[in-house]
C-alpha cells in the first residue's frame, strides 16, 4: 500500500536508531556513514511543477494563452518521436538541423522520426490525444461533451491495485465528433423538410386545380372526396395516429439501448404493419357500400351518386396499405436523423394524380365543358380516376427504399413480436387509437352535415358549399402549418423525447417554447391573411371550377383565425408524446372533437344552406381554442408547473397586435381592387397581389416598433445568408 509520505520509511524497521546521547547527524564508530536524509516529498504534488508551461521549443506546452490562439485542429503538432528530452539548464543548445527561414512564412515542416516521444502533461499518450482547435471549438460549441478532468494526475498513486504499482488507465479512443452542433442541425433539418413541404403542397394545390378543373367543386367533386377521405381515415383509426405518435419515441429508445441500433425492432415494426394493414385493406374493399352509406346518408340515398361512390372507394381503398408502409418507413428514417425523404416523396403522389386528372381533361374535356356529373361520367373515367389515385400512393411508398439503403437499413419480415418491447407500444397506443376515434367521429359528422347541406345548396343554385369546399379550404389553411410548424416540430421531437427519457423537464419546456415562438412568427400573420384575402384567393386558384370558387373564399375565411390554436395545440401535444402519456391528448381531442361537432351540428340548423359550411369551418377553430386551454394547463402542471407562458403569451400579443391594422387595410386594398376589376382571374390576381403588399408592410413596421424579437431574429438570419 502506498505510504502518506516516502521520508517516514527510514524510521521502521529496516534500520537501527541513533544512539542515546549522540548528536544527530554524527556519525556512529564503525558504521558507515548514512547518507542525508532526502526531504520530504509529497506525492500528490511533486509532478504539479514538473514541466516549464512556457517552454519556447516544445509546440505541446500549455500556454494559458498561447494555447488559445494556437488552432491545433489545423496545425496538429509533430507526430511521435519528434521532442527530445530536455538537456541541462546552463547547456548550450543543439544547432537545429532544420533551421527555420525567416523569409518563408508557411515552411514545409522537417521530416519526422519515428518513435515513442515524451509523455505528454497529465500522463495523456501522444498516439491517442486529440487536439482540438479554435475553429473546431467555435463550430461544435452546442455539442454537449464531458468535461476532462483537470485534476487526474493528482490522483495517479491511488488508481492502482493496493500493494502494486500505479498503472495508467487504459485511454478511451474518443468518440467521433458530429459535424454540426444542434441547433446547427436543427436548422438543416427544419430547412430540408421545410423545401419539401412546401413543394409537395406546391403540387398538391396543382392538384387540387386540376382535379376541380376537370370534375368541378360540386356534388360529383363530393363523391370523390369522400371515396379518397375514407381510406386515410380508416388509416388513422387503426393505426397512422400510433405510429405517428408512439413509434417515434419507441425507436428511438431502440436505437439507444439495443446492441443493433433498434434495426430488429424496427423490422418487427414493418412487418406488424403490413400483416394488420392486408388485412383491414381486404375488410374494408369487400364493406365498401357500408361505409359510404355512413359517411354520408344523403349521397346513398340518389342510387346513381351511391354507385360511382362505391367504385371510387374500392379503387382507393387500397391506398391505406401503401400510406402505413409508406409511414412507418418514414418515422424509422425520422428516428435515424434522416428527415427529407418523408416530406418529398409524396410530391410523386402528386406527379400521378396530377398526371391523371390531366388525361381525364384530354379525353374527356374539363368542366367548364363537359360539365360532368355523376350521371354522365363513363366506366371508363371512373377507372382512370381511381386507378390514377392508387397508383400515386403506391409510387410514393416505394419511392422510400432507396432512401433506407443509403441510411444503411435493411427491411426484412420478422414475426417474433413477443417479448420485444411491441406490447408496450401496443399498450400506449390503446389510448391513441381512442384519440383517433373521437377525432373521426368529428369528421364523420361534418362531412355528413356538409354534403346534406352542399346537396341542398347547389340545388338552390349555390355550387361549392359542400365537402368539396370544406376539403379545399382546409387544404389551403393547413399549408402554413405543415411547412413551419410540422417541420420544425418534427425535427424537434426527437431531441424532447430524449430529454422527457432523461427527466430534463427544463430541455423539454425550452423546446416547446422554442417550437410555439417560431411558427407564430409565420402562423398569426398567415391567419389573419386567410381572414383578409381568403376570397381572392380562392378565386384566383379555382377559377376554372366555376361559380363555386368564391364560396370556397368564404369557407376560408371562416377557418382563417382558428389556424393560431390549431399550431398551438400540435406543439402542446408533442410535450405528452414524449413522456409516452396517450392518454392526456385523448381526452383533450375528445373535448375538441365534441365542441366541433356540437357547433357544427348548430351552425348546419340555424344558419342557410349556403352558409352551413362556412359556420362549420369557424367551429374548428373554436373547438381548438377550447381544447388549447386545456391542454396548456395539463402540460404545465407535468413540467412543474413552468412552460414559460409568460415569453409565449408575449410573443403571440405583439404578433396579434401587428396582424389587426394590417389585416383590416389588406383587406380594404383587396375589396377596392375586386369592385374595380371584378373577381376573374386578372381581378383576383390584382386583389391578392395590392393586399398581399398592404398587409406584409403594416405588419413589417408595426413588429418592428413593438420589437418582436423572433422576428427580428428571422430577419437578421435571412440578411446573414443573403451576405447583406
Amino acid at each position: 500500500m502506498n505510504a502518506p509520505y516516502d521520508g517516514d520509511r527510514a524510521q521502521g524497521t529496516g534500520g537501527p536508531a541513533p544512539s542515546q546521547g549522540t548528536a544527530p547527524g554524527t556519525p556512529v564508530a564503525g558504521q558507515v556513514p548514512a547518507p542525508a536524509p532526502a526531504p520530504d516529498r509529497d506525492p500528490y504534488v511533486e509532478d504539479a511543477y514538473d514541466y516549464d508551461p512556457y517552454r519556447s521549443q516544445d509546440l505541446s506546452a500549455q500556454d494559458p494563452v498561447a494555447e488559445v490562439l494556437y488552432d491545433r485542429a489545423s496545425h496538429p503538432p509533430p507526430p511521435p518521436g519528434t521532442y527530445q528530452e530536455p538537456g541541462p539548464l546552463y547547456a548550450a543548445p543543439q544547432a537545429p538541423v532544420h533551421a527555420p527561414d525567416p523569409h518563408v512564412w508557411a515552411q514545409t515542416p522537417a521530416p519526422e522520426p519515428d518513435g515513442p516521444s515524451r509523455h505528454l502533461p497529465y500522463g495523456d499518450h501522444a498516439t491517442t490525444t486529440q487536439f482540438v482547435g479554435v475553429d473546431s471549438l467555435v463550430t461544435k460549441a452546442a455539442d454537449e461533451q464531458p468535461e476532462p478532468d483537470a485534476f487526474a494526475h493528482l490522483y495517479r498513486d491511488q488508481q492502482g491495485a493496493p500493494g502494486g504499482p500505479a498503472e495508467d488507465a487504459p485511454v478511451a479512443v474518443p468518440a467521433p465528433s458530429k459535424p454540426a452542433g444542434r441547433a446547427s442541425s436543427l436548422l438543416k433539418s427544419s430547412a430540408l423538410m421545410a423545401a419539401g413541404t412546401i413543394v409537395s403542397r406546391i403540387t398538391g394545390f396543382l392538384r387540387t386545380l386540376v382535379i376541380a378543373g376537370a370534375i368541378g367543386v360540386g356534388t360529383f367533386n363530393d363523391t370523390y372526396q369522400i371515396a379518397n377521405t375514407l381510406p386515410t381515415m380508416i388509416y388513422v383509426l387503426v393505426g397512422g395516429g400510433a405510429l405517428n405518435a408512439v413509434f417515434i419515441p419507441q425507436l428511438v429508445r431502440a436505437m439507444k439501448q439495443d446492441d443493433d441500433g433498434g434495426e430488429a425492432y424496427a423490422n418487427r415494426l414493418l412487418t406488424l404493419v403490413v400483416v394488420l394493414l392486408a388485412a383491414i385493406t381486404t375488410i374494408c374493399v369487400l364493406a365498401a357500400p357500408v361505409f359510404i352509406t355512413m359517411m354520408s346518408p344523403k349521397l346513398a340515398s340518389d342510387p346513381q351518386q351511391m354507385d360511382v361512390a362505391v367504385a371510387f372507394a374500392r379503387y382507393c381503398l387500397p391506398t391505406m396499405f401503401f400510406m402505413g408502409v409508406h409511414v412507418v418507413l418514414g418515422q424509422i428514417l425520422n428516428a435515424r436523423g434522416r428527415f427529407g425523404a418523408m416530406m418529398w416523396t409524396p410530391v410523386l403522389n402528386n406527379i400521378v394524380v396530377i398526371a391523371t386528372f390531366g388525361a381525364f381533361i384530354w379525353a374527356f374535356g374539363g368542366f367548364t365543358t363537359s360539365g360532368v356529373n355523376a350521371t354522365t361520367v363513363t366506366a371508363e373515367g371512373v377507372r382512370l380516376l381511381g386507378l390514377g389515385t392508387l397508383l400515386g400512393l403506391t409510387v410514393q411508398a416505394l419511392a422510400m427504399l432507396p432512401y433506407l439503403r443509403d441510411a444503411g437499413f435493411r427491411p426484412r419480415l420478422r414475426f417474433d413480436w413477443r417479448g420485444h418491447g411491441l406490447g408496450k407500444a401496443a399498450r400506449l397506443a390503446k389510448w391513441t387509437f381512442f384519440f383517433v376515434l373521437a377525432n373521426q367521429i368529428g369528421l364523420v359528422v361534418v362531412t355528413q352535415l356538409a354534403t346534406w347541406a352542399g346537396s341542398v345548396a347547389e340545388k338552390q343554385g349555390h355550387p361549392g358549399t359542400g365537402i368539396t369546399a370544406y376539403n379545399y379550404a382546409l387544404l389551403l389553411w393547413q399549408m402554413p402549418q405543415a411547412i413551419i410548424t410540422v417541420s420544425v416540430m418534427t425535427a424537434v421531437l426527437p431531441r424532447i423525447s430524449r430529454s422527457a427519457h432523461d427527466g430534463d423537464a427544463a430541455a423539454v419546456r425550452d423546446d416547446i417554447s422554442y417550437g410555439l415562438r417560431t411558427s407564430a412568427v409565420a402562423i398569426v400573420p398567415c391567419a389573419f391573411a386567410f381572414l383578409a384575402l381568403g376570397v381572392p384567393m380562392a378565386t384566383l386558384l379555382y377559377a376554372g371550377s366555376g361559380s363555386g370558387a368564391q364560396n370556397i373564399g368564404y369557407v376560408l375565411m371562416a377557418f382563417g383565425l382558428g389556424l393560431i390554436p390549431y399550431s398551438v395545440q400540435y406543439v402542446v401535444l408533442r410535450g405528452f408524446y414524449a413522456y409516452e402519456d396517450t392518454r392526456t391528448p385523448f381526452y383533450n381531442t375528445v373535448i375538441v372533437a365534441g365542441v366541433n361537432a356540437a357547433v357544427s351540428t348548430a351552425a348546419f340548423f340555424v344558419l342557410p344552406a349556403r352558409w352551413a359550411v362556412v359556420g362549420m369551418a369557424a367551429a374548428y377553430g373554436l373547438g381548438y381554442t377550447v381544447g388549447v386551454g386545456v391542454a396548456w394547463r395539463r402540460l404545465r402542471n407535468r413540467l412543474g408547473g413552468d412552460l414559460d407562458g409568460a415569453h409565449v403569451m408575449r410573443t403571440y400579443a405583439r404578433l396579434t397586435g401587428a396582424c389587426v391594422p394590417a389585416a383590416a387595410v389588406a383587406g380594404a386594398a383587396a375589396y377596392a381592387v375586386t369592385q374595380w376589376l371584378g373577381s376573374g382571374v386578372t381581378g383576383s390576381l390584382a386583389a391578392l397581389g395590392a393586399g398581399g403588399i398592404a398587409l406584409a408592410a403594416v405588419f413589417i413596421v408595426a413588429a418592428k416598433r413593438m420589437r418582436i424579437e423572433e422576428l427580428n431574429a428571422m430577419v437578421g438570419m435571412v440578411r446573414g445568408r443573403m451576405g447583406r
